[in-house]
């Protein structure tokens, strides 16, 4: 009887144990895994299979990770939010890798009050912003950076090219920000779509405009697309991106017209390079080891970087989080935990957040790099 007795305490136990587990945390992502945007799309979905293998467990709640291609469509990222929200009931949303999708998936999140943490930088003033926030740097930050070392170079005249959409509007709205206060003019804004194959007739402008500099407010493998163009035209001045770069496709596909190309970066892509006192450093390192172990390789871009600084946000306010998930009482108090999130040490940055800031990132999140026989070396 006694044997019994324990065999059922022990099942008693077991049971405990299953049912501490029992209300998954279930985190809902959209990236861009095919499609003009999945040079960054791939990446997302890679770090955060790395950061969800390392550390399973959230404040006790075992991690359900749902992951949904958007196909580089922002009306596909708007659909998969509203299904992961309605029937996968996600607790969170993460996503997606370009600017457009990160927008229509805040407007699903503002609907139906789910908590969406964006790898891809997002303005949305106001009300309408409240459930969103982002881990990567504010383009301001990142071009202001970028435009200090133009000043420095002599530059006197820049010229713009970039996408058609919500993510050039926001590079050339930085760059003119800061190009003025550096007394520095802007000659031309010319813009191309993503899918496009020639950017020959926007170029042929910018070169007539004799700039010092050329800005591209672009990412991914079609941000190589004006690159190549000014060295088919024998553009000799000097040549700036953005953030959006720092992938191997893009590397491979603009090979040696992009020798000298200069972009902000977090401090991750050269966290080697950082002083031990430097608590990024450290938190790098974890990433390196942890993308290593779950993918077999080293990372060489700076995006799966992102979506691991997500989840370890989504981690420290899970700690901070009453209830159980699944619950609209746990989004909101979830949300409200993410959005009062101070001095987290990520990858890309030191985080902090207001109710109604969508960005956490300040200047010890950037950091410029140059393109040197297709690596990237910081810029002192």
């Amino acid at each position: 009887m006694r044997k019994i007795t324990r065999l059922l305490g022990l099942t008693a136990i077991a049971f405990a144990a299953t049912q501490a587990f029992a209300a998954d945390l279930k985190v809902g992502v959209i990236s861009s895994l095919s499609g003009p945007v999945s040079a960054l799309g791939i990446p997302y979905e890679k770090g955060i299979r790395a950061a969800v293998a390392q550390h399973p467990v959230l404040a006790g709640h075992k991690v359900e990770l749902i992951v949904l291609d958007d196909a580089s469509d922002p009306t596909t990222a708007g659909r998969n939010a509203r299904k992961l929200v309605t029937e996968d009931k996600v607790d969170v949303l993460i996503g997606t890798s370009g600017v457009p999708g990160a927008m229509a998936i805040a407007a699903v999140a503002r609907e139906l009050n789910t908590p969406l943490i964006s790898p891809t930088p997002v303005t949305i003033p106001g009300p309408e912003g409240a459930w969103t926030v982002t881990v990567s740097q504010p383009f301001p930050l990142m071009v202001s950076a970028v435009v200090e070392k133009m000043k420095k170079s002599g530059v006197k005249t820049v010229a713009f090219i970039g996408f058609s959409d919500a993510l050039g509007d926001l590079a050339y709205d930085s760059l003119v920000k800061s190009a003025d206060a550096a007394g520095i003019k802007v000659v031309a804004n010319e813009r191309y779509a993503r899918s496009d194959s020639s950017v020959a007739g926007q170029v042929l402008k910018i070169i007539s405009a004799r700039p010092d500099a050329v800005f591209a407010g672009n990412s991914g493998t079609p941000g190589a697309l004006p690159y190549l163009a000014l060295a088919d035209r024998g553009y000799k001045g000097q040549i700036y991106g953005t953030h959006g770069l720092i992938n191997a496709d893009f590397v491979r596909v603009g090979g040696a017209s992009i020798e000298g190309l200069q972009v902000p970066s977090g401090p991750v892509l050269v966290a080697d390079q950082l002083p031990d006192s430097n608590p990024i450093k450290k938190v790098s390192a974890n990433f390196r080891e942890a993308y290593k172990k779950a993918n077999g390789t080293l990372p060489n871009d700076a995006f799966s970087s992102y979506t691991y600084d997500a989840y370890l946000l989504l981690a420290d306010a899970a700690s901070r989080t009453k209830g159980e998930p699944g619950t609209p009482a746990y989004r909101t108090a979830l949300r409200d935990a993410i959005v009062s999130t101070r001095e987290l040490v990520g990858t890309h940055g030191i985080y902090n957040f207001k109710p109604d800031d969508r960005y956490g990132s300040d200047q010890r999140a950037v950091v410029i790099v140059r393109m040197e026989k297709g690596q990237w070396k910081l810029v002192p």
